[in-house]
């Protein structure tokens, strides 16, 4: 038997046209974000050329530059740091911002971690679902809810006033407002904010859990030495980016819950500068104000960081 020796096909070269390829795909996926940079660019780095309103006496209409335009130097800030109810607005931003950091950081946390839990899938579709639909309300029809629901005849009040409490409108009470804030805030939001959280949790190596549950490892300690570790790099990163917006308000629902009778326990930053900017025309004033705000959220951001690569290894950057 003869054996006849077929020329074998030329292979090419593993890799040869990998770089090409790879600068192809890199190409289009660059060309999926130029929409996103581009209203990126435009809606938030352009802006950024007005803060010079803060160290000018601006009218509208006037040149940021050039003839016509005064310029005060740093005398907005001085200003507003000195003014009168500069106390006030710091004290219940911080206020309420930590209320929201305490519970509403928590929540979607705890949602997460319970909802994990659950085994009956349709019953943890429908509890998820049902959480994800506060977000999607406009917050204004949030708003008008609860302010009927706390009105004098409303639902919420109807149930407090059968646990003894007194029929009033707890709108206009400035003891009720943070807890009615706090918890208008965390209803609207821990849902949506829990999906982070639930993405990371399906990541999480079902081997562990099994080898766990070898070792005679009940749910709670499934739960504290593999879920919660595999969350950790998660959760240290939502906590700076809270430090460091936790003078930054929800502004819209305040301006839309608050009344003169709860200014001493409401009005925050957000809202003295939408009264005195918006309403009042004082753009410069409030330009520094909102940019002396900045100029601190960005220091606890960087300072949170720090503390969170030092304990935990994880951060921004």
């Amino acid at each position: 038997m003869s054996i006849v020796a077929r020329p074998v096909a030329h292979q090419p070269r593993a890799g040869a046209a990998g770089p090409a390829r790879w600068n192809r795909e890199m190409l289009q996926y660059f060309s999926l974000l130029l929409p996103v940079l581009a209203l990126i660019f435009i809606f938030c780095y352009i802006p950024m050329y007005g803060v010079i309103i803060a160290f000018q006496d601006y009218l509208p209409g006037s040149p940021f530059w050039g003839e016509g335009s005064r310029w005060v130097g740093l005398e907005h800030f001085v200003s507003f740091v000195q003014g009168e109810y500069f106390l006030r607005f710091i004290r219940n931003t911080l206020v309420l911002s930590a209320l929201n950091l305490l519970f509403g950081f928590t929540a979607p946390i705890l949602f997460a971690l319970l909802m994990d839990q659950v085994r009956v899938t349709w019953l943890k579709k429908t509890i998820q679902t049902a959480s994800y639909m506060p977000y999607f309300i406009s917050t204004v029809v949030v708003a008008g809810m609860v302010i009927s629901f706390i009105d004098t005849d409303g639902l919420i009040t109807n149930m407090l006033t059968a646990f003894g409490l007194p029929r009033q409108n707890w709108r206009v009470q400035s003891q009720a407002f943070p807890i009615v804030y706090t918890v208008t805030n965390v209803w609207k939001g821990f849902g949506f904010g829990s999906i982070l959280y639930f993405s990371t949790i399906t990541s999480i190596d079902p081997g562990l859990y099994e080898a766990a549950r070898i070792d005679g490892a009940n749910r709670l300690k499934q739960m504290w030495h593999i879920t919660l570790p595999g969350l950790k790099h998660i959760i240290a990163i939502n906590l700076i980016m809270s430090i460091g917006g936790i003078l930054n308000t929800n502004s819209e629902l305040i301006l839309l819950l608050y009344t003169p009778a709860t200014y001493d326990v409401a009005d925050v930053i957000g809202t003295y500068t939408y009264r005195l900017g918006i309403l009042g025309g004082q753009y410069s004033y409030t330009t520094a104000a909102g940019l002396f705000m900045s100029a601190i959220g960005f220091m606890l951001t960087y300072l949170a960081n720090r503390v969170s690569n030092a304990l935990t290894g994880y951060g921004l950057w």
